[in-house]
């Protein structure tokens, strides 16, 4: 089993949180957290992997006939629940070019670029300073690095099981690990 990161002393942003398989809280159970802020006052990361089966046209407002009522929403994370964060990134060669927060119309030009996609979180995850440190101490997380691929892969839980058995074949075995042990 490949060991996890050591707490960092530098910034995650840009990092993924994939949720220990023993993390039970309902919150973060078997998410992936692209960590988008990190530093000594607090972190924030959106979640990727629980789509909410809606589109920003289904919220309603100008999003029902505009350029972006096909993009799907996301649930973000459980602080901030009515805020809408809109992501936009574009493929790089060895990655990915991300934009968090962009306004509505600024979306709506990066959706139109080729290659370019769009996605929707309502809320986020947010750590006060030093918490997530602790959380990372304890080995809630594993720490890796956002792939070239993340957003190009399933958008569910099937994302923490790829991303969380690409550290190493025990990690792969604890993901495919159900949720009930008596189900085996």
């Amino acid at each position: 089993m490949r060991a996890a990161r050591k707490v960092p002393q530098e910034s995650l942003a840009g990092s993924l949180l994939l949720a220990h398989p023993s993390l039970r809280d309902s919150n973060f159970r078997r998410t992936v957290v692209l960590m988008t802020a990190h530093g000594p006052d607090g972190a924030m990361g959106v979640i990727v992997n629980r789509p909410l089966q809606k589109r920003l046209g289904d919220l309603g407002g100008d999003f029902v006939l505009g350029p972006l009522a096909d993009v799907p929403v996301f649930e973000g994370g459980p602080v901030q629940t009515e805020q809408l964060i809109l992501a936009g990134w574009r493929a790089q060669p060895h990655g990915f070019q991300l934009h968090m927060g962009i306004d509505p119309e600024k979306a709506g030009l990066l959706f139109a670029e080729e290659g370019a996609q769009i996605r929707a979180f309502l809320g986020h995850a947010g750590w006060t300073g030093g918490q997530l440190e602790d959380e990372l101490k304890r080995q809630s997380w594993i720490v890796t690095d956002a792939p070239p691929d993340l957003f190009t892969q399933q958008t569910d839980q099937a994302l923490w099981r790829l991303f969380l058995g690409r550290e190493g074949a025990m990690w792969r075995i604890l993901a495919d690990e159900p949720d009930d042990p008596g189900v085996n």
